[in-house]
C-alpha cells in the first residue's frame, strides 16, 4: 500500500509542466538581462566599441545626408514649377496693332493669371540691360526684336503637360513665330535629380551592404574571443539559442546606436548650413528654409540601423558557430 503511495507521488512529480505564461516570463527576463548585460559590455570597452561605431555611423549618415539633399532639391523644384511663365514671340512682319489684339484676346482666356506685352524697344533695352552688348546694339540700324506677349498661367493650371499642349497651340496662331516656354532648364535640372537619386540609392544600398559586413565581422571576432566559453558552455549542455542571444544584441545595440550618432551627425550639419542657406534664398528674393530629417525618416533609420546590426550578427552568429565544438 505505502509502495503504491510512492509510486503516485513520483508520477504527479514527474507530470509537473511548466504553463505558457511561465515559459513566457522566464524568456522575457532571459532577454532583459542579456540585452542590458550585452549593452554594457559594450560600454566597457568604449574605445573597440567607439571606433566600431562611427565607422557604423559614418556608413548610415551618407544615406540619410543623400536623403536630405534630394528631398531639399526636390522642394526648390517644386516652387519653381509653380512660376513656369510662357513667351510668345510675333513675326517680323507683325504689326503692334495685330500684336495688341492677340493681347486682348489672350486676356480673355482663363488659363492665364496676367498678360503683358513687351514693345520692341523695352525688349531691346532688356537685351542690352542683361547681354553686356549694349554698345554693340547701338549700331544696328533697325530693331531686330520681336514684339513679345508674356504670359503667367494661373495655379490651377501649372502641369507642364498641360503647359506643352497650351504653347503648341498658340504657336499656330496668325502672326505668331514661336511659342517658348521656360521650363526647358526645369525639366534638365529634375533630369539631374532622378540621376542622382538613382545614384543615391545604389550608393546606399552599398554601404547598406557594408554596415552588413562590418557588423558580422566584429561579432565574428567576438565569438573566437569567447571560443573556449562557448566550448565549455555546449559542453554542459547550453543550446545554440542561448549562445546566440548575447551576439545578436550586441549587433542590435551597434546597429542602433550608429544610427542615432548617424541621425545625430546629419542634424549638426543642417544646423551648421541652415543660416546660409536662408542668406543665399534672400538674395534670391527667395523663402526657401532647408528642411531637416523628418522625425518619420528619423525613426526609419533607428530601425533600418537596428534591423541592419541584428541581420549581420545572425549570420555571423550562425556562420562561426557551428565550427565550435565542445572538445
Amino acid at each position: 500500500m505505502s509502495n503504491h503511495k510512492v509510486s503516485s507521488k513520483k508520477s504527479s512529480a514527474t507530470s509537473y509542466k511548466v504553463s505558457l505564461r511561465d515559459r513566457f516570463r522566464t524568456a522575457l527576463k532571459l532577454h532583459k538581462e542579456n540585452s542590458i548585460q550585452t549593452l554594457l559590455d559594450i560600454l566597457r570597452q568604449p574605445t573597440n566599441s567607439l571606433m566600431t561605431i562611427l565607422v557604423l555611423a559614418i556608413a548610415l549618415a551618407l544615406p540619410s545626408a543623400f536623403y536630405l539633399f534630394m528631398t531639399n532639391a526636390k522642394a526648390v523644384s517644386q516652387s519653381w514649377d509653380g512660376g513656369i511663365k510662357m513667351a510668345l514671340y510675333m513675326e517680323d512682319s507683325a504689326t503692334e496693332k495685330q500684336a495688341q489684339n492677340l493681347l486682348a484676346q489672350l486676356n480673355l482666356r482663363p488659363e492665364f493669371e496676367q498678360v503683358t506685352f513687351v514693345t520692341k524697344d523695352d525688349a531691346l533695352r532688356e537685351f542690352k540691360d542683361y547681354s553686356g552688348f549694349g554698345d554693340a546694339l547701338d549700331y544696328l540700324d533697325t530693331n531686330p526684336m520681336p514684339y513679345t506677349i508674356t504670359l503667367e498661367p494661373t495655379a490651377s493650371f501649372s502641369d507642364p503637360k498641360e503647359l506643352e499642349a497650351l504653347a503648341q497651340e498658340l504657336a499656330g496662331l496668325a502672326q505668331v513665330d514661336q511659342a517658348k516656354l521656360d521650363s526647358d532648364w526645369i525639366k534638365k535640372y529634375n533630369s539631374i535629380l532622378t540621376i542622382s537619386e538613382q545614384i543615391a540609392t545604389f550608393v546606399s544600398l552599398m554601404l547598406a551592404l557594408g554596415v552588413l559586413l562590418i557588423v558580422g565581422n566584429t561579432i565574428r571576432l567576438a565569438i573566437l574571443n569567447r571560443r573556449e566559453e562557448i566550448q565549455v558552455i555546449k559542453l554542459v549542455g547550453a543550446t545554440d539559442a542561448f549562445i546566440r542571444r548575447p551576439f545578436l544584441y550586441a549587433g542590435f545595440w551597434y546597429g542602433l546606436i550608429a544610427a542615432l550618432l548617424a541621425a545625430l551627425m546629419v542634424n549638426v550639419v543642417f544646423v551648421l548650413l541652415k543660416q546660409s542657406t536662408s542668406q543665399l534664398a534672400q538674395l534670391y528674393s527667395s523663402e526657401f528654409s532647408l528642411l531637416g530629417l523628418a522625425p518619420s525618416f528619423t525613426l526609419g533609420l533607428l530601425v533600418i540601423g537596428a534591423l541592419l546590426g541584428l541581420i549581420g550578427a545572425w549570420v555571423s552568429v550562425r556562420k562561426h558557430l557551428k565550427d565550435i565544438n565542445p572538445q
